[in-house]
């Protein structure tokens, strides 16, 4: 995937121009971030572009997704339901956007995502993909979706409750229910490394669960980890997403629009 920092070809968005103190904080620290993925690349003798960034955006108004966009990002990560589905509203005059909910999602709110959402992370239990593949079909049989939804399983990797995610031992089953759902895509796994341990073992060890999903499910070929502050990490064990907040958005507003 080529970074740019106009928007593509075609898609009708005007190229950003240096006025504006947050447009210049924004492209600023895009192009910054991007230069970082791409040296995490280059050390791990990984082709550039091969890891794909999603700004995480939640917290955040909508004007600063309407700045990234005329860099040229087209996917978004957001975590509350609410104000995701204010920022979707606002936003879907913008050809090509795509929305990821990427947050511990409940499965009260699994039809409503399930209407917007290109992507859905943490999924973690056989409940929760249920949820999500009936709010899915409804929206398929509606119109109000086009495609499956793509669905990243979380991986525990220290099997606590309260951090969420599914442990290794029941992954193999929930893969397999997602898997066969016609109105879900199952994309890959994704997790969060425990507090206690180094990003470098945690890495590994979900690197490992990955190689061995896909050998029985090779179309879960998306890894995503990696964040603002391991993201080097996440790449050298193969992260092909990594999903970063901080380091590009700068600190969370106090309110958010």
């Amino acid at each position: 995937m080529t970074e740019s920092f106009t928007a593509a070809a075609g898609s009708g968005a005007a190229h950003v121009t240096s006025g504006g103190g947050r447009v210049a904080e924004l492209e600023s620290s895009l192009s910054a971030l991007i230069e970082r993925i791409d040296a995490a690349c280059a050390a791990a003798g990984r082709e550039p572009g091969s890891v794909r960034l999603l700004p995480v955006t939640k917290f955040f108004p909508a004007s600063d997704i309407e700045i990234l966009y005329d860099l040229g990002r087209r996917e978004f990560g957001e975590s509350r339901e609410q104000e995701a589905a204010g920022k979707v509203a606002r936003l879907g005059h913008l050809s090509g956007i795509r929305w990821e909910f990427i947050g511990r999602l409940q499965r009260n709110k699994a039809k409503a995502v399930a209407r917007w959402a290109d992507t859905v992370y943490s999924v973690d239990s056989e409940r929760l993909a249920s949820a999500l593949d009936a709010g899915a079909r409804a929206a398929l049989d509606d119109g109000a979706r086009t495609a499956p939804l793509r669905v990243l399983l979380q991986v525990s990797l220290d099997a606590d409750p309260e951090r969420g995610g599914v442990r290794d031992d029941a992954l193999r089953a929930l893969a397999d229910q997602v898997a066969a759902s016609e109105s879900l895509q199952l994309a890959g796994l994704m997790a969060i490394p425990p507090l206690d341990v180094e990003p470098d073992a945690a890495f590994e060890q979900l690197a490992r669960i990955h190689s061995v999903l896909t050998i029985v499910h090779p179309e879960a070929k998306e890894l995503s980890a990696g964040m603002s502050g391991d993201l080097e990490s996440a790449v050298r064990h193969g992260s092909t997403c990594v999903r970063v907040g901080t380091a590009l958005m700068g600190a969370r507003p106090i309110t958010s629009a």
